[in-house]
């Protein structure tokens, strides 16, 4: 069990790591290609949505193909992804990029690998260390991408950008091989569908999908964007920055694991997650750079709480055999709602608008997280009993 967990943590790791420079240099890079800021959301948009689902897709190959041939068909869409990037010049092959579903424009739990690999996780534990397992597979993703992050400070120019994109695509051929090494016992254990009844996850997934949309207006790659277009931050200054805001996250996710033991996963998800929010729909009002990057400190110090403990909560709510499926559906449905954000911020960069992707997506997010306190409170998952 040990090795299954530390070999999914080492290809988290390595994905997590080019994720972290890709989220800040992919709006940059695109626009130094010659794209205008409708065209970057729309490239946004295309990778959020294509992430969310392919999911779905994955979730049933890996009955088929199995995890571990699936997990590194997930790495080798990230290379392609990457070489599209670094020498595609016309537009429509630059958004196409995304279509791979491994843009990396947002999180490290959102592609067509993220349902396979939580479910392989949900069983590389025992049932009573499963919420921090979570919590410390959310801290090492955190703690690579704060480093990719701080490395795409080094991305100063075109030619700098593009080599680094190249670097993506070899991170992704690491990816696709690690896999590869865990053992058979891997596969699924109880056989069965992929997707079953749907409804007693509509309800949930319907909630993700509101605070997706709103995080859609703000996933890392739209606050970037609008910290170049608002103050004129560079990427020298963006990398630090958000490499510090991983790393607050990587913090935030190990007290999430133990704050979910003591109070349970809902009421983790809810009462870190709606002060974030309230923090966000602060950020346009900042006068200064200084004062923005203050308020994303202290909102990310929160704002990622719930991660773990919504993925630790969707696996522990189904059969074993479903586990995949459960999280394609929610996922793909997340991402489906969240790319819908990154088109509308795009436009409201352009027309000036500054502060609309911040009050959209923080007010929608405050909703969500009273939904889903009064309709989940009382429905712990297995391990919870």
């Amino acid at each position: 069990m040990k090795r299954n967990f530390w070999l999914l943590v080492a290809t988290r790791c390595l994905r997590a790591f080019g994720f972290g420079f890709a989220a800040v240099l992919i709006g940059i890079h695109l626009e130094r290609k010659g794209l205008g800021p409708g065209l970057i959301g729309l490239a946004l948009a295309v990778g959020l949505a294509a992430g969310s689902l392919s999911g779905l897709v994955f979730a049933a190959l890996a009955g088929r193909l199995g995890r571990r041939r699936t997990l590194a068909l997930a790495g080798l869409l990230m290379a392609l992804t990457g070489l599209d990037l670094a020498y595609a010049q016309p537009p429509w092959l630059l958004v196409a990029a995304g279509l791979t579903g491994m843009l990396g424009a947002a999180a490290v739990d959102l592609g067509p690998f993220a349902a396979v690999e939580q479910a392989v996780l949900a069983e590389a534990v025992p049932g009573a260390g499963r919420n921090r397992a979570f919590g410390r597979y959310s801290l090492t993703g955190a703690l690579a991408a704060a480093a990719g992050g701080l490395a795409a400070g080094l991305a100063t120019d075109p030619w700098r950008s593009s080599a680094f994109f190249v670097a993506y695509a070899l991170l992704g051929l690491a990816t696709a091989a690690l896999p590869l090494l865990l053992p058979t016992q891997v596969e699924t254990a109880e056989p069965g569908p992929a997707f079953g009844d749907p409804r007693p996850l509509l309800g949930l997934a319907a909630l993700f999908a509101l605070d997706s949309f709103g995080g859609g207006f703000v996933v890392s790659a739209v606050i970037a964007y609008w910290l170049h277009a608002r103050f004129g931050t560079g990427s020298q200054v963006l990398g630090p920055a958000f490499a510090v805001i991983a790393l607050l996250q990587a913090a935030s996710y190990e007290v999430s694991g133990r704050l979910a033991d003591r109070i349970g996963l809902v009421r983790t998800m809810v009462f870190t997650h709606l002060p974030s929010n309230l923090l966000l729909m602060l950020v346009p009002l900042a006068p200064s750079l200084g004062w923005a990057l203050a308020l994303l400190f202290v909102r990310f110090s929160l704002a990622q709480m719930d991660v773990p403990a919504r993925q630790a909560y969707v696996v522990s709510i189904v059969p074993p055999s479903r586990r995949a499926g459960a999280v394609a559906l929610t996922g793909a449905v997340r991402g489906v709602a969240q790319s819908i954000g990154p088109a509308l911020a795009g436009l409201a960069i352009q027309a000036a608008a500054y502060g609309l992707p911040f009050y959209a997506g923080g007010g929608l997010k405050v909703l969500y997280d009273l939904a889903l306190y009064l309709g989940f409170r009382n429905r712990p998952a297995e391990h919870e009993g």
